[in-house]
């Protein structure tokens, strides 16, 4: 007995001195608490995020990607997840777990902490004021936090900041931002089995989430599902559902794939492919915000419509790869051995292919057995493709049997596929050719859509606003619009026949350029001139009403005029633009002569949804007006007879409708293809070329190239917009079918130019020029002479 009183008294002066240290040390300890009253208002680092008009996500940046949700909005599924597995009693106790403490302290006498036995308030005190050291000294620190959390803040407060705060792998902070990371929808819509996978990131975020490890994830879920049947959060049946749902992810390697999209780590959405977009978006944001950017959690609104922008994205992505498959084979990216044991060649494959990623739908694969007509792939997860027939034409070159090594494609090659209208597959390559593409609301300037190029993530300038590009032929309703204001109407009579230049025109040697055919078509009216592109007879009004003039009244549609020097080659489109210049400019004919400017942000609010900033589109005014109404009508009907009868009339073929106006461009030696065209309601251009200038091939033009990109995107956003017709202005008088200003009408205006035989255009000495011609020259300085009147 004397013993066991020995032994009582030891313990208890044991537990009496334990008790006195740990109170002394909580006493030292509790004055160097930092401040945690900031917490009563919890304002976490919040990412920049850019919608489209609909509110769709398109992207978003940030060190942390994270979704403030108030405690009152998130669905109760997720917090009973939670609480299952983190913390039970989580609303009867005081914030510390007395007997999880004494569990945890016995678990680890004599050596580091590694049972933490932490309840969710002292989580929260851990994740925003401590780090994650596992010693008793945080501890003390941790509990102490915890008191003063319980102290300041109610419950629901606490986990509010729980459910906001903690990491989930994946640059994800709080559920509702794991939520759509991982599921692709918000918080409110998962499901149970959802919601209990996601309870179970917080023990390892970043090793077991479940695009890095499923199978680790979804034995996590499946406890955390029994845990929440155990608590009586939900009953026997709706476990055993959770436990048999199938788990549909947005990405990773044990994943389906779903349409709802995702959100990379270049803060683009992949529902909606606005990567430059979102770019621009981030660059004006930042101009205006700076560092705060990033984590102030402001949201950005824009004009973006998400259907036409997929739909701009697809179309100047499928031309572009139309195109490719036309060019010849540069040869497969990468060469393997191919191990004879599976295993093996299994992880060669996987290895050289994480060094080639998809592109879109232009996917990285490694040959595996090649036929003269048939050639087998794998991909990355492990599918076999087969191509064969007209799949193969893009790569002929590379399966002849004499083909150079360098582009012979053979077993171990890494090639790349796309999938094709025929439900097949074409073997490809990824393009060096590049493109852009805009369109924008021409009473607004609310830009709906915006492509800058191929490949963001390979190539991120953007064409639409950085490229400045020669518009060749696109240029010339410009042209003939200042035209109509010195007499010239679309019944004037143009001469299409040699033409010679005098020296001092040229600013060089005197030439006699014909049209790029080499074929004239002798007298013809400007609006047919038009519509077929002619460049001579461009040549002869531009003359007419002179380069100057026609530099001055260009600027009234945006265009720089010293980027288009006064020479009669500014008629054949010789200057620089942007994309988005030439859709500004052709706005200006498509709402009656008025020049909006282009605006992407619509509002721009903090996280709890103030507005900070928003944009107000002005209606159309006088004070906007540019041109006259009745020079806007007369080029609309000139640019409709581009698109009914001209180089142009596929578009309005193919579209089924009338009221669409445009207009073809091809450079000089086919190094720019444009097209440039709009409907009452939308305005829209599209280039295609090369970033280093080249030639895109002798027979690729406009018309050909571009313009079935313009087409494709229409035929979406055009879907149930009705037919309209422009009203007729006042001021201009109908003659036999066609229109003209009222003092021009009945040949009171120009009615021919140059129907003299050997038409000389006299330079500015006043002589013609004709003691400087020089006999055409020969070769290479000839053609590059004729590209210049190229269509």
């Amino acid at each position: 007995m004397r013993g066991l009183a020995w032994g009582g008294g030891l313990l208890a002066a044991g537990l009496l001195t334990a008790a006195c240290v740990i109170g002394v040390a909580m006493a030292m300890a509790y004055p160097n608490l930092p401040d945690i009253s900031e917490l009563s208002d919890y304002k976490p680092k919040l990412p920049l995020r850019v919608y489209s008009a609909e509110g769709n996500l398109l992207g978003e940046f940030g060190e942390e990607r994270r979704r403030l949700v108030p405690i009152a909005e998130i669905p109760e599924v997720m917090k009973d997840a939670v609480l299952a597995i983190e913390d039970a009693r989580f609303y009867s106790h005081g914030g510390v777990d007395y007997i999880g403490v004494v569990r945890a302290a016995v678990s680890n006498l004599g050596g580091s902490i590694n049972q933490g036995a932490s309840t969710i308030t002292m989580q929260v005190a851990r994740n925003v004021y401590l780090s994650s050291e596992r010693t008793y000294t945080r501890k003390i620190y941790e509990i102490l936090l915890t008191f003063k959390l319980e102290h300041l803040l109610s419950k629901d407060q606490i986990l509010e900041i729980y459910m906001n705060q903690i990491f989930l792998g994946h640059r994800a902070y709080g559920f509702a931002a794991a939520s759509e990371t991982y599921f692709g929808k918000p918080l409110k819509d998962i499901t149970i089995a959802e919601a209990a996978m996601l309870a179970g990131l917080p023990k390892a975020p970043s090793a077991n989430n479940p695009f890095n490890n499923f199978k680790r994830a979804q034995q996590r879920q499946l406890y955390i599902v029994d845990r929440m049947v155990d608590a009586g959060f939900i009953t026997a049946e709706q476990g055993k559902a959770a436990k048999e749902e199938k788990i549909v992810l947005r990405r990773g390697a044990n994943s389906v794939i779903t349409s709802t999209g995702n959100v990379d780590d270049s803060g683009n959405s992949q529902s909606v492919h606005a990567e430059f977009v979102t770019e621009t978006v981030r660059q004006l944001i930042y101009a205006r915000y700076g560092a705060e950017t990033y984590t102030r959690g402001l949201n950005v609104y824009t004009t973006l419509k998400s259907a036409d922008q997929n739909a701009a994205y697809t179309a100047l992505r499928e031309g572009i790869q139309d195109y490719e498959k036309r060019q010849f084979y540069r040869g497969p990216e990468a060469f393997i051995e191919l191990p004879s044991d599976p295993a093996a060649r299994e992880d060669a494959i996987d290895q050289v292919l994480d060094d080639h990623r998809d592109n879109g739908d232009v996917l990285a694969a490694v040959v595996l057995s090649v036929e003269p007509r048939k050639v087998v792939v794998e991909r990355s997860n492990g599918d076999q493709v087969t191509i064969t027939g007209d799949g193969l034409k893009p790569v002929q070159s590379g399966l002849a049997a004499n083909a150079p090594p360098k582009i012979k494609i053979r077993p171990g090659a890494v090639v790349r596929i796309s999938p094709n209208s025929k439900d097949g597959w074409d073997l490809t390559q990824l393009p060096e050719v590049e493109g852009a593409f805009v369109a924008l609301d021409p009473n607004t300037g609310a830009i709906v859509s915006m492509v800058g190029g191929f490949d963001f993530n390979k190539n991120k300038f953007n064409h639409v606003t950085q490229a400045w590009r020669q518009p060749g032929s696109s240029f010339k309703p410009f042209i003939y619009s200042a035209a109509l204001e010195k007499g010239i109407t679309p019944m004037t009579v143009l001469n299409d026949a040699p033409l010679f230049f005098g020296s001092s025109v040229t600013g060089g040697q005197a030439w006699a350029p014909k049209n790029y055919e080499g074929t004239f078509n002798g007298p013809i009216s400007a609006r047919r001139a038009l519509a077929k592109s002619l460049n001579i007879p461009t040549v002869l009004t531009l003359q007419n009403i002179t380069p100057q003039y026609a530099q001055q009244w260009i600027t009234r549609f945006g265009f720089e005029a010293a980027k288009h020097p006064a020479y009669l080659t500014m008629a054949l489109g010789a200057g620089s633009v942007t994309p988005m210049q030439m859709a500004v400019g052709y706005a200006v004919f498509a709402n009656g002569g008025y020049r909006v400017n282009p605006y992407i942000i619509t509002k721009v609010t903090d996280q709890r949804g103030q507005v900070l900033a928003e944009t107000q589109p002005k209606p159309l005014d006088e004070s906007m007006r540019v041109i006259s109404a009745r020079n806007a009508f007369i080029m609309q009907s000139m640019l409709q007879e581009v698109t009914r009868s001209g180089t142009a009339a596929r578009a309005s073929s193919t579209l089924r409708r009338p009221d669409v106006y445009g207009k073809t461009g091809t450079t000089n030696d086919s190094h720019d293809a444009w097209f440039v065209g709009f409907q009452p309601s939308l305005v829209a251009a599209t280039w295609i070329g090369y970033d280093n200038p080249r030639k895109l091939g002798s027979r690729e033009t406009g018309g050909g190239l571009s313009m079935p990109v313009w087409i494709s995107f229409m035929q979406t956003a055009l879907k149930g917009v009705p037919v309209r017709e422009y009203a007729v202005p006042s001021g201009v008088t109908n003659v036999n079918g066609d229109w003209a200003y009222d003092e021009y009408a009945y040949d009171q205006g120009v009615k021919t130019l140059g129907m003299t035989d050997g038409q000389l255009i006299p330079d500015n000495t006043g002589t013609t020029g004709n003691e400087f011609i020089q006999p055409m020259p020969s070769g290479d300085e000839r053609n590059r002479i004729l590209d210049l009147f190229r269509n």
